[in-house]
């Protein structure tokens, strides 16, 4: 009896010693992910001053509404930069950027893959690898033809030239591939009895199955969109249509010391907010869709 109860005593200590361990790296992990996102937010309620002499504080400043609102409204122009674009005009830039290519992914790839799964027609494997086959070419083969074709198309300075070529996604295509396969053979049978045609099935019972999957893409493809920047930098020479991953290296510069880093630091906030606000409020569909697509 008491060799059992001293194991089970030695069984507890060492489960206490794990979950110390695991909260101290997790603790870790969080302050060093979370440390320049501070020293981010405090600089941007700091006066350029104060920057600009390398002088960082640890805690809030004074000037943070003046700072936002520069930011916001101007995007700080007039130091070094001869035109810089407004945060409010390049967050609206990059927010329909992303929602458009995640919006055009999901829909090409939920039909590419439905069309594979479920319609049977000569060379539909073929359509189907040749697909596959894209995710192992490196973005620098692909950029300059794709450019050739949008400079031929006259979409460069244009929203369609931002998001069009952006829209197809072999992962995508892949993943809905997947789950469809899941899909029961009844479903297909029950669906022809009622009559119902390839259009039906997909709206009424194809689709409906892949709303969590559908979440799930949409806020890593939402990010991807938004964190875009080789693309926008060869598409785009018209400022007004910059997006903040862009513009925010413009503003930055060379890094020397005569850029209004508060400012820009203000500018950085605002540029992490809309996908947090993103993630946060998909949060319970995104754990769900990837749960259900392990499944």
């Amino acid at each position: 009896m008491a060799g059992t109860e001293a194991l089970a005593a030695a069984t507890r200590r060492r489960q206490r010693r794990g979950r110390a361990l695991a909260y101290a790296a997790l603790t870790i992990g969080v302050l060093v992910f979370a440390f320049p996102i501070w020293m981010t937010l405090v600089g941007s309620t700091h006066d350029v001053g104060t920057l600009g002499r390398g002088d960082v504080p640890l805690w809030f400043g004074p000037h943070g509404a003046e700072n936002y609102a520069t930011a916001w409204t101007t995007g700080g122009a007039g130091t070094r930069n001869t035109f810089v674009v407004p945060a409010s005009t390049m967050l609206l830039n990059s927010a329909l950027m992303a929602a458009l290519i995640a919006v055009g992914k999901i829909a090409i790839s939920l039909l590419s893959a439905y069309a594979v799964v479920f319609f049977a027609f000569p060379g539909r494997m073929l359509a189907f690898w040749l697909i596959f086959i894209t995710l192992m070419l490196p973005v620098e083969v692909r950029i300059i033809p794709t450019f050739e074709v949008m400079v031929d198309l006259r979409l460069t300075n244009t929203m369609a030239g931002l998001t069009v070529p952006l829209m197809a996604s072999a992962t995508a295509t892949l993943l809905f591939r997947q789950f469809f396969l899941t899909i029961p053979d009844e479903y297909v049978e029950a669906a022809k009895m009622d009559g119902a045609g390839p259009v039906r099935f997909f709206r009424d019972v194809a689709l409906p199955l892949s709303v969590t999957n559908i979440a799930a893409l949409f806020v890593i493809l939402f990010i991807y969109g938004w964190n875009q920047y080789l693309w926008p930098l060869l598409m785009v020479n018209d400022r007004t249509l910059e997006t903040i991953v862009v513009g925010l290296t413009k503003m930055i510069g060379t890094g020397d010391s005569q850029n209004e880093w508060n400012t820009i630091m203000a500018t950085a906030m605002m540029a992490l907010l809309p996908p947090v606000l993103v993630v946060v409020l998909m949060q319970r569909w995104f754990i769900k869709g990837l749960t259900e697509t392990e499944k």
